[in-house]
């Protein structure tokens, strides 16, 4: 069922497309008979963990886990892509399961990333086998998302000859997915050595896993916090046999797991918008369906499904990148997440008001997805802790490339421009040039410890890093003649201009907010970044909205 492919000159490991197809035909088969939207929706109103139906995904015929496990331990190696495309349809039915489900990919990282062979045909074994639920028991109450500030604590036992046999285990962890029924947890914990992973079983003396928690959203999931009382673990349970190595078996697969919590926002994004856009072409307001108003299309719907789309076109990349065998894609994971996330968020908001008083009814299923949606913004990091990521690690790599980084991007954009000028290419080249002249500036002016300042450069980068994918797909669509081609050429067009006014505005917000410029110096850098190009790029915004509507809604 795995292929290893060359495509545009790059071998790409994964599942085959025909494989693939059949997954995601037996996940939306799934939404007919065990998840139902009745189901669903009685799940989420009684805070129900629907373990039976998360474990029946387990079984031989569905097998979902296997996906991201490899083929040497009975896994099927499904690779980035089709890992990304199974979350987001998956996402689709429900995020709470979704959430279920992914987390027992991120309880088997640390095993992939640092594990023994032994270890690894253990304990990947029992989750192949279909019979194990795993956690991975990491977040803290005072640490949050800085893990190496956990207190859990994991202090050697030796023998009597001084060798280290075990471990005892004591302290907390909270808001840990899966955690009230996982059978072994991979978890994070503090030796002298530093912080290191280790395998807890369930019912070992001293771990308690606790209530669930009742939330917000997300509330088919269970979210639990997990207590550790003298804990006593084997040494045979110590991930990789050296303590010590847990921040780098973690920092290992953010690249992955944020690229997948991305897709999971796609994935409620999309179903939100789905139903925002078939409610709209029923609903009667004034003698007409509410899809031929544009106060409607034009504010709900379409700026929306433009950032889905150059989201998408992002984590596509990305995970051809992953597949490939490109490796140290933290950051791109973290623009992932951060982008994907914030738009399905904002969308999940705008269906609730597009449902006008039906979206506050649970019926209509946009609330519920309103409420999920949420927290894909939190977990796995919250978008703060990746606009710090994405702002400090990008200013470095431009520090270190000496402007190479960004300047590539635009000028590539430009030669794009030169091929099809009907991509907004020109924009995007434009915006990346600015962007990097910005970063001098900021640089210069000793900026990067003011965090507001380094939050509106990560938005920056963010855009334009996510705008280049999408014009790159454009271009790409029409060279081959696909039938998405058009939609794509003009939502990249209405993203380029979003990209190219965002640029243009968080620069003069962090340069003559800092006071870091004079009047004659911003005058200059205006002129140097053709920033009244970047501001006043609306020529047939609204035409192009029009257009992209048309596509929505199947008019014409």
């Amino acid at each position: 069922m795995t292929t290893t492919r060359t495509d545009t000159e790059k071998t790409l490991i994964g599942l085959d497309e025909k494989s693939l197809q059949l997954v995601i035909d037996t996940i939306r088969s799934l939404r007919k008979k065990l998840l139902t939207k009745e189901n669903i929706l009685e799940w989420d109103k009684t805070e129900t963990f629907p373990e039976k139906a998360i474990r029946r995904m387990l079984q031989e015929d569905i097998g979902l886990q296997l996906l991201f496990i490899p083929e040497e331990y009975g896994g099927e190696s499904g690779g980035a892509r089709a890992g990304c495309q199974v979350t987001r349809e998956l996402s689709k039915i429900c995020l709470g399961i979704s959430t279920g489900i992914l987390a027992l990919m991120l309880g088997a990282d640390p095993i992939l990333a640092g594990g023994t062979e032994e270890q690894k045909k253990k304990w990947l074994g029992k989750l192949c086998d279909g019979d194990s639920l795993v956690a991975y028991g990491v977040t803290e109450p005072e640490a949050g998302s800085n893990l190496a500030a956990i207190d859990t604590t994991a202090d050697p036992i030796t023998d009597e000859t001084g060798e280290i046999t075990g471990y005892k285990v004591n302290g907390s962890k909270i808001f840990i997915s899966n955690g009230g029924y996982a059978d072994f947890i991979t978890l994070l914990a503090k030796t002298p050595e530093g912080p290191t992973f280790f395998v807890v079983e369930k019912g070992t003396s001293g771990f308690e896993q606790g209530k669930g928690e009742e939330k917000h959203g997300i509330r088919t999931s269970n979210t639990s916090p997990l207590y550790f009382a003298d804990v006593i673990v084997p040494v045979e349970n110590l991930l990789g046999g050296i303590p010590g190595k847990g921040l780098h078996q973690a920092n290992k697969v953010f690249g992955y797991t944020r690229l997948f919590v991305g897709a999971m926002g796609l994935g409620t994004g999309e179903r939100s918008l789905e139903l925002a856009v078939d409610y709209a072409k029923e609903r009667i307001q004034f003698g007409s369906p509410l899809s031929e108003k544009q106060g409607y299309t034009h504010k709900l719907i379409v700026p929306n499904a433009v950032r889905l789309e150059a989201g998408a076109a992002y984590s596509e990349e990305i995970a051809t990148r992953l597949d490939s065998g490109e490796e140290d894609l933290q950051v791109e994971g973290s623009i992932c997440k951060y982008f994907c996330t914030e738009a399905a968020n904002k969308t999940g908001d705008d269906a609730v008001q597009a449902f006008g008083g039906n979206g506050y009814i649970a019926e209509y299923e946009v609330e519920k997805l309103r409420r999920d949606v949420k927290i894909s913004c939190i977990y796995e990091g919250t978008s703060e802790i990746q606009q710090n990521i994405i702002s400090t690690f990008r200013w470095k790599t431009t520090r270190k490339t000496k402007g190479a980084y960004y300047q590539e991007i635009g000028d590539e954009m430009l030669q794009l421009d030169s091929e099809q000028d009907d991509a907004g290419c020109h924009l995007f080249g434009l915006a990346t040039h600015a962007l990097n002249k910005t970063i001098d500036h900021v640089h210069n002016n000793r900026l990067m410890k003011q965090q507001y300042a380094m939050f509106a450069l990560a938005d920056m980068m963010t855009h334009v890093e996510v705008g280049a994918a999408m014009a790159r797909k454009a271009i790409t669509l029409t060279r081959t003649g696909k039938t998405d081609a058009k939609k794509i050429k003009v939502m990249s067009r209405i993203f380029a201009r979003e990209t190219a006014q965002l640029v243009a505005q968080n620069a003069l917000k962090i340069l003559t907010g800092s006071g870091a410029l004079d009047k004659t110096a911003i005058a200059e850098f205006k002129e140097a970044v053709s920033f009244d190009t970047l501001v006043s790029c609306q020529q047939d915004l609204i035409t192009d909205m029009d257009l992209a509507a048309d596509i929505i809604f199947g008019r014409g």
